[in-house]
């Protein structure tokens, strides 16, 4: 309001806006409406006076007590109030701007707002605090009485607490422009509720024959349920004017009371005190329920934006009415529009057959168990289309522990699913590429030395008897040699056909380099793999007569059978030795290891 000005004229500015504005309101309060010993039934100034404390800037302050102190003094000689009272008076109401500010900003360190409910509790602290301390120091000051006491606590008390509000509140709309962006509309209606709480109150207060001093105040909290707790603190002030101007001047249906004129003041002001500590407190409650309201009107639209990006929907199962609800994305992740009725029937009968069981057996356990669940499976949408979803959910309890209803969140994971299982494909494929020989289609060497050893395990641990036969293919390198390379592959490729189709389905077949093979014998006593070895041999052995090219081929087989050795290694090893035996005893032969 005032950051244009430089300090010193800033300074200068506050000092006549107080002093003017003190001067005028205790000039006016003190003429209007003067009781026992000068002490007016409302004190504005009061109020005047600290609101325009919290507004000025902490360089002006010392010269704002100055203009306070000066103004004081000269509206008490005015109105022909001697030196001693007059500066009595004064010191008392430096008092109670003093000790309001201090408590204010003890309790508020930041800028005052009318609009928390906190901040309107520390004010009605403060101001109570403060007209408390300067009642009891006018007292003792002046010798007065009990009934001065209260008299002076009650009109200060009144001013700070109806005056200092729409001084603030009213300073500060101006200085932030709030006017300009307000729609006209609004502007109009503002004008309109508090115009018309006026009206009402000069109304009332004009006439003595109907008790209707309640329409007043259900025009404040008009105002205060349409505009804050500007429109609490204005009408409140608007109608603390009216009534103490009517009253005053003994009209009204407080005027008419027969009681004496102190007994009607303090009706007054117990009047005034209970409209406005209804009206801000609720104003500012309501700006606050509004606030909550438009947090969680946004919160609730991000909620459903989340849900929409992540597939992710949410329901719940009241469990006392069996009955539950669905939000919009779990509407679409069921492929209905948001909307429809369902029950917990129908949500459990969307799943496919194999999946409403497990469905049915994992709500149960939940209610019984009370525990967090999880679960996934396939639900059949109205468009014929399976959908894989996952969901999670958490029992839900009152106050008394006892179990209350269902929530839980469920997740359209289809792509995650097929994308997984597209993985899995595409991971089984590469590792079947890595253990298979290219050229035969047997598991290469490191698969098969890995099918050794586990079934060395398993042999060592159960007992299981257990056989391992190399054989390598018979004068290999002339057959190499003489006809290539290409036709030494298809050698190969032979043996390994021949070989593989005359084992049985547990034993296992692998090449592990060149022309060598290992057959895995599992479950075989030494007699019985004997007998394998040698099918083996004979089955590469029959027809070998060229065909479509291919020259014959026989191999020799060496045999060693688990007799308690540490690792494959050694197994090998033996059956290795077995094998050139057979080979120095003129190959195509199987040997056994000793």
């Amino acid at each position: 309001m005032t950051h244009s000005l430089s300090p010193k004229v800033e300074a200068v500015f506050w000092f006549l806006v107080t002093a003017a504005g003190y001067f005028l309101l205790a000039s006016l309060s003190l003429y209007t409406t003067k009781g026992a010993d000068n002490i007016a039934a409302i004190w504005p100034p009061s109020g005047y006076f600290l609101g325009i404390l919290l507004l000025m800037p902490a360089q002006a302050r010392l010269l704002g007590f100055l203009a306070m102190v000066s103004a004081s003094i000269g509206a008490n000689m005015v109105q022909g109030i001697e030196s001693l009272t007059t500066a009595i008076f004064t010191a008392a109401n430096v008092t109670e701007a003093a000790v309001a500010f201090w408590l204010l900003r003890r309790r508020e360190p930041g800028e005052l707002s009318f609009m928390v409910p906190r901040a309107v509790g520390s004010f009605c602290i403060a101001a109570l605090c403060a007209s408390f301390v300067s009642a009891a120091m006018a007292t003792l000051l002046s010798g007065k009485g009990v009934d001065f006491f209260l008299s002076w606590m009650t009109t200060v008390a009144l001013g700070m607490l109806i005056v200092t509000p729409p001084i603030v509140m009213l300073a500060r709309m101006v200085r932030s422009n709030a006017f300009r962006n307000v729609p006209h509309f609004m502007q109009v209606e503002a004008a309109a509720i508090l115009a018309g709480a006026g009206l009402i109150t000069l109304v009332c207060f004009s006439q003595s024959e109907f008790p209707v001093t309640f329409l007043p105040s259900v025009s404040v909290f008009v105002a205060a349920y349409r505009l804050g707790p500007f429109g609490a603190a204005a009408g409140t002030l608007i109608v603390a004017i009216i009534t103490s101007f009517m009253t005053g001047h003994g009209y009204g249906p407080i005027a008419a009371m027969q009681e004496s004129q102190k007994v009607q003041v303090f009706f007054l002001q117990f009047y005034l005190v209970t409209i406005l500590f209804i009206a801000l407190p609720l104003a500012a409650l309501l700006v606050v329920q509004r606030r909550l309201a438009k947090r969680l009107e946004q919160s609730n639209r991000w909620l459903l934006q989340a849900e929409a990006a992540a597939l992710v929907g949410h329901w719940r199962v009241d469990i006392a009415r069996w009955a539950i609800q669905w939000s919009d994305q779990t509407y679409r992740v069921h492929g209905l529009e948001p909307g429809m009725p369902v029950d917990v029937d129908y949500s459990v009968r969307q799943y496919v057959a194999e999946d409403r069981r497990a469905v049915r057996k994992v709500l149960a356990d939940a209610i019984r168990m009370g525990r967090p669940f999880e679960f996934q499976g396939r639900i059949l949408r109205t468009d014929g289309e399976i959908r894989h979803i996952k969901s999670h959910g958490s029992i839900e309890r009152n106050l008394a522990g006892d179990a209350v209803g269902i929530f839980g969140t469920v997740q359209d994971v289809t792509e995650t699913v097929e994308n997984a299982r597209i993985l899995e494909a595409a991971r089984s494929a590469a590792e079947r590429v890595a253990n298979t020989d290219m050229l035969t289609g047997l598991p290469n060497r490191r698969h098969a030395l890995a099918f050794l050893e586990k079934a060395l395990n398993g042999a060592r641990e159960n007992g299981a008897p257990l056989a391992v036969a190399i054989f390598d293919i018979d004068h290999f390198k002339r057959i190499n040699d003489t006809y290539g390379h290409a036709v030494g592959d298809q050698v190969i490729r032979r043996v390994a056909h021949r070989a593989k189709a005359a084992l049985r389905d547990e034993d296992m077949l692998g090449r592990i380099g060149g022309e060598e093979f290992v057959c895995v014998l599992q479950r075989s006593s030494a007699q019985s793999a004997e007998i394998v070895a040698e099918r083996v041999r004979k089955a590469v052995e029959t027809g070998t007569a060229a065909e479509d090219g291919i020259p014959d081929a026989t191999i020799s087989v060496g045999l060693a059978v688990f007799d308690g050795e540490i690792d494959s290694e050694e197994l090998l090893n033996r059956a290795d030795q077995a094998l050139y035996v057979a080979k120095r005893e003129g190959r195509n032969r199987m040997r056994s290891a000793a």
